[in-house]
């Protein structure tokens, strides 16, 4: 009598075992994981050999930005940032020791966006804030975007509950990708665990439409150069090594659909792909469409990652 063979086990991206090195050797799983704003004149730009701050004469903002959108009087935001009141606020702006998105500003009344970045004698500077982080298991056919003009249900939608605070997603998943995302409203961090100099890790379980070839299997686990440019692979391997349909990714590109160009290149469509892990997050416990809160030790992660 035939014995059963084993249920194939999921791909968690589990940092216990190394990949396979390659498709044929070994046996164990793939588990791894100046410029000064003043009124209105046209725009002078002035390079100064000593400093990097560029010059110039024109408001960033239009006159009509209103106080109903999310921007906010620069005087008000060094003040939320603990910086100085409002008043003593008004004169460090006119000393031009604050830069938005590297620019003096100078000028009174000046309003910053949710998106610009401040400084206050080089040093970036933010609104104490309530800050939330949210660790969401992203369900198929959801759109990684705060609202969509097609009327697709949006991640945001699934965590509404969970807080009262402005938040939005840190990076993108494709509408039918599934797997861990991250939602805060620490533009600080988010900004950083988006940009390629931190080269943030993450892995993803890629299911093929036909079982992936030796030969394209060290291409990839080598490199490829796509249409726009080099797409660094970290690991490559196998979850079960008698299914090679089944694909362990690791990168920290973070390139537009970039596992799925990969395997596209060679000819392969990716059928389901599921991102098991994001900056040492990972959805353990976490049901599909089920969201909760980092807990202080993940934050802490993170915020050691990103300095």
């Amino acid at each position: 009598m035939k014995e059963k063979a084993p249920a194939k086990k999921p791909y968690t991206g589990s940092k216990r075992n190394k990949p396979t090195s390659s498709p044929d050797k070994g046996k164990k799983n793939f588990n791894k994981k100046s410029a000064v704003v003043e009124k209105r004149k046209p725009v002078v730009v002035q390079k100064k050999s000593s400093k990097k701050t560029n010059t110039v004469s024109k408001p960033l903002v239009d006159k009509g930005l209103k106080s109903t959108d999310d921007s906010m009087r620069l005087n008000r935001f060094l003040a939320h940032a603990g910086i100085a009141a409002r008043r003593k606020a008004d004169l460090l702006i006119a000393s031009g020791v604050v830069t938005v998105n590297n620019l003096v500003v100078k000028e009174m009344g000046y309003r910053v966006k949710p998106t610009d970045v401040v400084k206050f004698k080089g040093k970036i500077v933010k609104p104490k804030t309530n800050f939330v982080y949210i660790l969401l298991n992203k369900p198929k056919d959801t759109i990684t975007t705060a609202s969509d003009e097609k009327g697709r249900k949006t991640v945001l939608e699934i965590v509404a509950s969970a807080t009262d605070e402005r938040i939005f997603p840190v990076g993108r998943l494709d509408r039918n990708t599934t797997g861990v995302l991250l939602l805060t409203n620490d533009g600080d961090m988010a900004q950083k665990l988006s940009h390629p100099s931190f080269e943030v890790d993450k892995i993803y379980h890629a299911t093929l439409d036909k079982p992936l070839l030796a030969e394209h299997f060290e291409q990839i686990r080598n490199g490829v150069t796509l249409e726009d440019g080099f797409a660094k692979v970290n690991d490559l391997g196998y979850p079960d090594l008698k299914d090679r349909t089944q694909v362990g990714i690791e990168i920290h590109i973070g390139k537009n659909r970039i596992v799925r160009r990969l395997f596209e290149h060679f000819g392969y469509q990716v059928v389901k792909l599921d991102r098991v892990m994001y900056a040492g997050l990972t959805k353990k416990d976490l049901t599909r469409g089920r969201h909760r809160m980092l807990t202080e030790l993940e934050i802490a992660q993170l915020r050691k990652k990103t300095n």
